[in-house]
């Protein structure tokens, strides 16, 4: 009690005080605070309360006269506005609020707090403009207001800070230029205004801050020019990175003054000219990223110099030359990546041989020689990709005793000899891919496989003798490739256990025997070829059991009976070939084999059916004779004479309506309206929506408004301008028009018509009363989203651009998949939107280049950024990332530090483990049922898979998000998503379990 009223007192007193100064007590302005905050998940702010000294308060810290020095309140997830009142605590030195969700301007009035010297605010949603009024903290040495919204240009004003060491202004959406005022400070020693807009050249004012360590510019900012010479000058400089911002031009030889930068990050540039010598004398330099550019020429002698070098990435330039022996001399080196150059000559034969290496990458060159033995002497060689070149010679056999291997990629080069023994016995192996050799021998006969070993690829070599019995042990493969080899005898039952598989092609080689029935235990399986092969016997009627089967090619063998009726009721078969086999009877006619062409069943003299002819037997004679050649019946010659007639009929009210459109068009502005159906409006009625008032979004492309037609209709009209003479964007029009107007599905968004005149199109759509998903799930109302909906959501989209990929003619490419072009009607239900990236697929099996990166950062597949070739699995790995946010409830960038979007930072917060979920879901989801979130997650990490090739097809997608897994019985199913510690259930199904684990420990 005594102490309750000593410390009421004590308040009492520090009241009376500020009273006479004109401000807030430094008790009031933290109860001030406190109550600015709408929700405090974790209950952080619970202990401050009048009861209590303000001192012993979270986060709160006081000096000696029980002035508070200090307010530290970071990671806590607090949501709210930064009271005006804080500048009531005039006695604050640090002022650290980072990682929470504050949300509004930032208060000016902390420019009170005249003693400041940490301000960090970063990692919050902070919007409008920089207060300038800060600027007059005088002693501020850290200001950290990183990963915020704030906009507007940089702030000069900080230039007068005389006593700033740090300054961290990336991560926002500032725009504008880089102040040359910022030369000025004095003492500076980290800078970072990487990831805003910011445009114009860097100044070369940057290099009288010689006390600067840290230097940050890159990332989403888009300079014109290069980097200026007076960087040279930085003699302090230990990291430098300008990473992904647009320069140009050669690097200036200055830059080799830097003798204390130990890293330099100038990658996704513009850079051109030959590798500066000057490089070489930076003797402290221990990671250098020049990928991704247009440098030419060799790599100079002067990189020899480079002892302390650990990571040395020139990948995607058109270097040339050998790569020189030094390179393998390197005493610290550890990652070389190298890969789509014009490099020739042969690997150097003493890389690897300091003990360190990790990483070695020298695919797609010119390279000969042959494979050092020497890569992984220190065991610990991780990743090894060679492929794409032309080596010879066996592959060592050291690497079968490399136990830290994980990723192997040879193919396509002339290797030979025979897999080196223990190759697949290492413990790490998760990827091995020889394909396009000519490597001999058997199949590696193996007692223990990795179960994180998930792709082998040996298609097209010299493999014979069969597949052993040990088959059984590649338990975690997903995808097994052995076509184009020479392997003899029956498939052993034991594939049967393979619960992972996905896709296996055996073909091109002489099996023989009966197809096993075990394979249809491979409940995973969506793709099968056993063609070309000697397979006799029947096809097993067991093959029914494939629920999620894709993709059957059992052509060219001496299979004999009749094809199962039982298999033409496999709703997810689409694509099957039994031709050129002794197959008899009649083919089924129903399910899906109503939709498959006859050339599926040629070379099958015994098989009847439609197209096929008819059986022998006769039983289906009759039917199959009315549609034998001969002279037009008088009834279909009846019908030509009434469609001829029809047709002359729709030509002239054809003309009629034509002269009445001209007449109303003048009348109506030069306006046209086209349909897609009929509509109750016209083009007048439109134009009536075009008001600010009515804008609801704002695109890349044109502005989107709502518009209420006469008969009470709500649409959207989104406006795009047409293209001007002489230009080659039309603004996604023809596009959006092409793909939109043609295709008809529940889940893609309904382009009901279009008006158009010579300066502007109209595009008009059904209206989606709740908008987009992303505003849905990253605004406010993301909390009322819960599972269940974002389950469907999800299942719905998915349909939408599986009907896009597959069931198209031609297949369409979406190219912009991302949260805000999912649409949600009234009743939450999903419509794929915005087409005006979209590229009709000619092929589905190419890709097809593009002449610049489209789509939407965090949404882009890796592939896609830096080649431009795009296929249906770039749209796969978009719609992953929208998975992840569904789960997370994360945006896809902007929330995980620089240069790491949402793919990157799940892998990392799982830690390969499933009950890694627990970290990443959205903390606004009260209770959830875990196995579903799982279940999703489990997807959405097939489809961000880093190699398009081992990501799934959209079918494959929705019918992974269809099976949803059971509950478990015997455990709790929901989890409170806010903690870790509740009891809930986390098996996986079975059929996700082992590749979850191996996709998150990649």
């Amino acid at each position: 009690m005594r102490v309750f009223l000593l410390s009421l007192l004590l308040q009492l007193l520090a009241t009376s005080s500020a009273i006479k100064s004109g401000r807030l007590p430094e008790f009031r302005a933290l109860l001030s605070l406190k109550t600015s905050i709408t929700d405090d998940p974790q209950s952080s702010l619970s202990s401050w309360n009048i009861s209590t000294s303000h001192c012993t308060w979270f986060g709160v810290t006081c000096d000696s006269r029980r002035r508070v020095t200090a307010l530290e309140i970071s990671g806590v997830n607090i949501t709210g506005v930064l009271s005006s009142d804080i500048g009531s605590l005039r006695n604050l030195v640090n002022l650290t609020v980072a990682a929470n969700n504050f949300i509004g301007p930032i208060p000016p009035e902390i420019s009170l707090i005249s003693g400041l010297r940490v301000l960090n605010l970063s990692n919050n949603i902070f919007n409008e403009t920089f207060p300038p009024e800060l600027a007059t903290l005088k002693l501020l040495e850290v200001l950290d207001l990183y990963n915020n919204n704030l906009t507007g240009d940089l702030p000069v004003g900080v230039s007068e800070m005389a006593s700033l060491r740090h300054l961290h202004l990336g991560g926002n959406y500032f725009s504008g230029v880089i102040p040359p005022e910022y030369g000025r400070f004095p003492s500076l020693e980290y800078l970072a205004v990487s990831g805003n807009e910011l445009t114009g050249t860097i100044p070369p004012e940057i290099g009288n801050i010689t006390t600067l360590k840290q230097l940050y510019l890159g990332y989403y900012n888009g300079y014109s020019g290069g980097i200026p010479p007076e960087i040279g000058n930085l003699s302090n400089l230990i990291r430098f990175d300008a990473a992904n911002c647009g320069l140009s031009g050669e690097v200036p030889p200055e830059i080799g003054k830097l003798k204390n930068l130990d890293t330099l990050f100038l990658q996704v540039n513009g850079l051109s000219g030959s590798l500066t010598k000057e490089l070489g004398t930076l003797i402290s330099l221990k990671s250098m990223d020049l990928s991704n550019n247009m440098f030419t020429g060799e790599i100079p002698e002067s990189f020899k110099e480079l002892a302390n070098l650990t990571l040395l990435n020139l990948f995607r330039n058109k270097l040339t030359g050998s790569i020189p022996e030094y390179i393998g001399e390197l005493p610290q080196l550890e990652v070389l990546q190298l890969w789509e150059n014009n490099f020739t000559g042969s690997i150097p034969q003493e890389l690897g041989k300091n003990g360190k290496l990790q990483i070695l990458d020298v695919s797609s060159n010119k390279l000969t020689g042959s494979l050092p033995v020497n890569l992984c002497t220190g065991n610990k060689l991780e990743t090894l990709i060679t492929l794409g070149n032309f080596l010879f010679g066996p592959i060592p056999e050291s690497l079968g005793e490399c136990q830290s291997l994980s990723r192997i990629r040879m193919g396509e080069n002339y290797l030979n000899g025979s897999i080196p023994k223990g190759l697949f016995s290492l413990p790490q192996l998760s990827q091995v891919e020889l394909q396009v050799n000519l490597l001999s021998g058997e199949f590696p006969v193996t007692d223990f496989v990795s179960g994180s070993l998930g792709q082998v690829s040996l298609s097209n070599n010299h493999l014979t003798g069969q597949l052993p019995a040990s088959i059984s042990n590649l338990t975690g493969v997903q995808k097994l490739l052995l076509d184009g080899n020479k392997f003899t005898g029956a498939i052993p039952p034991e594939i049967g256990q393979l619960q992972q598989l996905s896709k296996i092609d055996f073909s091109h080689n002489s099996f023989s025997g009966e197809i096993t029935p075990d394979i249809s235990k491979c409940k995973l399986l969506t793709y099968v070829d056993l063609s070309r092969n000697q397979f006799s016997g029947e096809i097993p009627t067991q093959i029914t059991g494939m629920h999620i089967l894709n993709y059957l090619n059992l052509s060219r063998n001496l299979l004999v009976g009749t094809i199962p009726t039982s298999i033409s009721l496999m709703q997810s078969l689409t694509s099957v070939d039994f031709s050129y086999n002794n197959l008899s009877g009649l083919v089924p006619g129903t399910g899906q084999f109503s939709y498959f062409n006859y050339t599926s069943f040629l070379g099958n003299p015994d098989l009847c059916g439609p197209y096929l002819g008819p059986c022998k037997d006769g039983a289906m004679n009759n039917t199959h004779q009315k549609h034998s050649k001969g002279p037009l019946s008088s009834s279909v010659k009846l019908l030509l004479v009434i469609g001829l007639l029809l047709c002359s009929i729709a030509f002239a009210i054809a003309a009629i309506l034509k002269a009445r459109s001209i007449k109303k068009g003048n009348e109506a502005r030069a306006w046209k309206l086209t349909t897609f159906q009929r509509l109750d409006f016209t083009c007048d009625d439109v134009l009536d929506s075009l008001k600010e008032d009515n804008i609801i979004g704002k695109g890349g492309a044109g502005v989107v408004y709502k518009g209420v037609m006469p008969n009470n209709e709500l649409v959207a009209v989104k406006r795009l301008p047409v293209m001007s003479r002489g230009s080659a964007h039309d603004h996604g029009f023809n596009a959006e028009i092409q793909t939109l107007g043609r295709i008809r599905h529940r889940h893609i968004v309904r382009l009901l018509g279009f008006c158009s005149n010579h300066e502007t199109n109209l595009l008009v759509y059904e209206y989606m009363p709740n908008g987009s998903l992303g505003e849905m799930i990253h605004g406010k109302k993301g909390g009322h989203l819960h599972w269940d909906t974002r389950y469907k959501i999800a299942l719905e989209a998915a349909k939408g651009l599986c009907y896009l990929h597959h069931d198209c003619s031609p297949l369409i490419l979406h190219r912009d998949v991302k949260s805000n072009n999912i649409l949600l009607d009234s009743k939450f239900e999903a419509h794929v939107a915005d087409f005006g990236l979209a590229k009709f697929l000619q092929d589905s099996g190419t890709s097809e280049c593009m002449s610049a990166i489209a789509g939407s950062y965090g949404y882009i597949a890796p592939e896609y950024a830096y080649t431009l070739k795009v296929d249906e699995k770039s749209d796969v790995y978009s719609f992953g990332v929208v998975l992840l946010e569904l789960v997370t409830g994360k945006k896809p960038v902007g929330e995980f530090g620089d240069g790491v979007d949402i793919v990157q930072w799940v892998r990392k917060m799982t830690d390969g483990n499933k009950e890694g979920v627990l970290k990443i879901m959205d903390t606004r989801l009260s209770t959830v049922p875990i196995h579903e979130v799982m279940h999703v997650f489990y997807a959405a990490m097939l489809c961000v898979e880093e190699q398009a090739v081992e990501r799934p097809t959209m079918r494959e997608v929705v019918q992974i998000l269809t099976e949803l897994p059971k509950p478990p019985s015997s455990a709790t199913t929901t989890a409170s998503s806010t903690d870790p510690s509740s009891p809930v259930d986390v098996e996986v199904e079975k059929k996700g379990e082992d590749k979850l684990g191996d996709l998150l420990s990649l």
